[in-house]
């Protein structure tokens, strides 16, 4: 009983802080601007850790690597920690454990960023229904852009409702069930 509550602390704690690195570091790609209250608040979140990590790992064209670089590292030693606490021994195959934990860990985060999507598409169809001039509306949009744009050219408006907020949950829910489901099960084979 006191490993499931470790387990859950360590993933509800893990899982926070992997998810302010990864919105930070979406916010910079998608080219929010920087003074806005989420931005402020992931940053007075996250920085410290952030700003050691950027004197390790250099930035690249522009985007700040270290910041994912920690979501992935934070993610990782997640993962560790729940199968320690669960019990696991990784006996003589700790390089394959590893190796295993670190595709893990890179496909966690490939679901966060799904997630973070899909609330995003959310709170943009939500927020352009209620208050279309809300301070948030310019950073979902740019967030939502991305995977709204091609499916608008596809999907016209039916009596002036945009259906592609739908298409595209249903597209990155498949993208949750298809691909990243069928790596998870042939990752945890490794282990």
């Amino acid at each position: 009983m006191l490993a499931q509550a470790a387990v859950f602390l360590v993933n509800t704690l893990g899982g926070l802080f992997t998810v302010a690195l990864l919105l930070r570091f979406l916010l910079q790609l998608w080219r929010a601007p920087a003074r806005n209250p989420l931005a402020d608040f992931l940053a007075a979140l996250t920085d410290f850790a952030v700003r050691p990590a950027r004197r390790v790992i250099p930035g690249w064209w522009g985007l700040d690597i270290a910041t994912p670089g920690l979501a992935w590292l934070c993610e990782f030693a997640q993962l560790l920690l729940v199968l320690r606490l669960r019990g696991y021994e990784f006996g003589p195959a700790v390089g394959a454990a590893a190796v295993a934990l670190s595709l893990l860990a890179a496909l966690e985060l490939g679901k966060l960023v799904v997630y973070i999507m899909m609330v995003a598409v959310i709170a943009q169809a939500v927020l352009s229904w209620i208050s279309p001039y809300h301070a948030l509306a310019p950073l979902l949009n740019a967030a939502t852009r991305p995977v709204l744009r091609p499916l608008r050219r596809v999907i016209p408006p039916l009596a002036n409702v945009d259906l592609s907020p739908l298409a595209a949950l249903i597209a990155l829910q498949l993208l949750l069930m298809l691909p990243f489901a069928w790596l998870e099960a042939q990752i945890w084979r490794l282990l």
